[in-house]
């Protein structure tokens, strides 16, 4: 796996280098302190599985550069590494196509956590935030098409054992879909969740 750093300050750079390393064995990590350097990286890797993103840039705004990453190299995971803490910012970056928002402040053993989520195909969100949705935002955006099959299915009464043998899956998947979908939406259980979807109107 391979994944490129984007960050202008070199001492977060290398802390954070050291907690990847836990990710997996077979682990390739790149380092950009700017925009133009990140350019440079994704366009001479063709392998890139992941670009780790800071916000906050000195040559341009790192929307810019999700931006330029969905644009070219929609196969590739983009993550947003920020400071802010900002519910607005949490919102542009996944509607910008961001796989996931992770705090600066977050625990290494949560950032690991985190990724392996979004290397399986979900979308993190921390605890400490919630998606709200805008009148611009795609019931998609909000929910993956996996996470929509469960929670379609959850919402029929249908119990974590039933919805993991009817979709082929383990029911601890089932379980790690459900604690998805409920930070996601906001709420801590299926009564709530099913509240909220009414609310946002995800299945209209």
């Amino acid at each position: 796996m391979e994944i490129l750093v984007v960050d202008d300050h070199a001492l977060f750079r290398e802390g954070l280098v050291y907690v990847l390393n836990g990710l997996e064995n077979d682990l390739t990590i790149l380092e950009a302190s700017s925009y133009d350097e990140a350019i440079i990286y994704l366009n001479s890797h063709p392998n890139l599985d992941m670009v780790l993103l800071d916000l906050s840039m000195p040559d341009k705004d790192g929307f810019v550069l999700l931006s330029y990453c969905r644009e070219n190299f929609p196969l590739v995971s983009v993550v947003v590494l920020s400071a802010s803490k900002q519910q607005s910012d949490l919102n542009r970056a996944l509607d910008g196509g961001a796989l996931g928002f992770i705090p600066k402040d977050t625990t290494s053993k949560v950032m690991l956590n985190a990724l392996r989520l979004i290397i399986s195909g979900e979308i993190y969100i921390p605890a400490s935030m919630t998606l709200q949705k805008n009148k611009n935002q795609n019931s998609h955006k909000i929910l993956t098409p996996r996470q929509q099959e469960v929670v379609d299915m959850m919402m029929r009464g249908h119990s974590n054992k039933k919805i993991a043998l009817e979709i082929g899956i383990a029911e601890a998947t089932i379980k790690m879909h459900a604690t998805s979908i409920f930070k996601r939406l906001g709420v801590s259980n299926r009564t709530e969740a099913a509240l909220m979807i009414q609310k946002l109107e995800l299945f209209k």
